[in-house]
């Protein structure tokens, strides 16, 4: 059987996770893949980029366009004209993109014009909200995609309502929590919390960057004075996002921050390392957040989780998990926290396939497919 020959794209942080396991599995079959990591630099911080790929265990990527920051559009242009010149040199049989960022986008367009293959590893997720970039994103990636890897049947009925041809469709679980799982016992082992002075149980984490709830300033007020009240009673720990800081200095609104040296109230921190901020979240007795990662991290954690938006892509950590959908306003915020506070027992269960072994699901599929074992 021929080599495959595979480029794997990572664009933002979140990526990283998503990636690390389906490196590691595809290197157990080093005589039938081989592969490259190609990063777009669409997110690039070399602090946090660094922690990421020591802790992850990630190699370096082969490749790095080094797009940086810019609006969507010409971000996105970048990425394309990058990637496209990769793609004429290194000629790969497959390209795997992963989320739904705008490298996973405008990697996906690249390739299949040049009649590259593509597979999208969490595939169907669909918040119904068009006005986060991210949704746009998704629908373009899926709809060009020739493998579509999907980490829970609700995603798979998405696809199929959309016309996507089922055969095109594998449900293999959820790769983030293959990473999670693989470093949970590492991060239980580090002493953060304590150097922090919080035992477990006894403090939130909050993590918020989405324009929707940072951009306007009255919004953002309202989620501070939300979370400034809980952190009352628990201590929030809120490793800050560089752009939510510089939205919250341009506001004024830097008073809700505790700036003492105990943690107590909503006290902000530098953004933390992926095995620093698994250790406080598998601890916290609450997590409060926007992003969409760590409400499928919650659910496998068991800890209760707020996620500050009135939509989610992620659905099932709603219907199986921990997950709570509050909204951004400050009244529905405080009424979901005290929920959660006044609940001594926590329900929630893990989904189908998220079990650790997603990676591998997805590189033995590739493989039947390039045997022609499968179509």
């Amino acid at each position: 059987m021929k080599v495959l020959k595979i480029l794997n794209v990572v664009g933002a942080r979140p990526n990283f996770m998503k990636m690390a396991p389906i490196i590691e599995a595809i290197k157990r079959y080093p005589a039938l893949i081989e592969q490259q990591l190609l990063h777009t630099g669409q997110h690039y911080d070399e602090k946090m980029s660094q922690s990421f790929f020591v802790d992850l265990g990630m190699p370096r990527p082969d490749i790095d366009l080094g797009v940086g920051s810019g609006s969507h559009a010409e971000q996105t242009a970048k990425i394309m004209v990058g990637f496209e010149a990769v793609c004429l040199r290194e000629k790969p049989d497959l390209v795997i993109v992963v989320g739904d960022v705008n490298s996973t986008m405008a990697c996906t367009i690249t390739a299949k014009k040049l009649g590259i293959r593509v597979a999208h590893v969490e595939a169907g997720l669909r918040s119904r909200d068009m006005s986060m970039p991210e949704e746009i994103n998704r629908l373009c990636t899926d709809v060009l995609c020739d493998y579509l890897f999907t980490t829970d049947y609700l995603a798979d009925q998405n696809l199929v309502a959309e016309g996507i041809d089922r055969g095109k469709i594998f449900f293999v679980g959820n790769v983030m929590i293959d990473t999670l799982l693989k470093h949970k016992e590492m991060a239980a082992g580090l002493d953060l919390s304590q150097k922090l002075g919080v035992k477990p149980r006894e403090y939130a984490t909050l993590t918020l960057h989405r324009p929707a709830n940072v951009d306007d300033p009255l919004i953002l007020e309202g989620i501070l004075e939300a979370i400034a009240q809980i952190g009352r009673d628990l201590p929030v720990i809120f490793p800050i996002h560089p752009r939510t800081r510089k939205m919250t200095q341009q506001f004024g609104l830097e008073r809700y921050f505790n700036t003492g040296e105990k943690v107590k109230g909503l006290w902000t921190t530098e953004p933390l390392g992926y095995l620093e901020f698994l250790h406080l979240n598998m601890n916290a007795r609450l997590v409060l957040t926007d992003s969409g990662g760590l409400q499928e991290e919650t659910t496998v954690l068991g800890v209760p989780c707020i996620t500050l938006r009135s939509n989610t892509e992620r659905p099932i950590t709603c219907k199986k998990g921990t997950n709570i959908l509050a909204g951004n306003k400050k009244e529905d915020i405080l009424r979901c926290a005290e929920q959660v506070l006044t609940t001594e027992i926590v329900s929630g269960q893990v989904p189908e396939k998220w079990d650790g072994k997603a990676a591998q699901r997805i590189v033995e599929a590739l493989l039947q497919i390039h045997n022609g074992a499968l179509r």
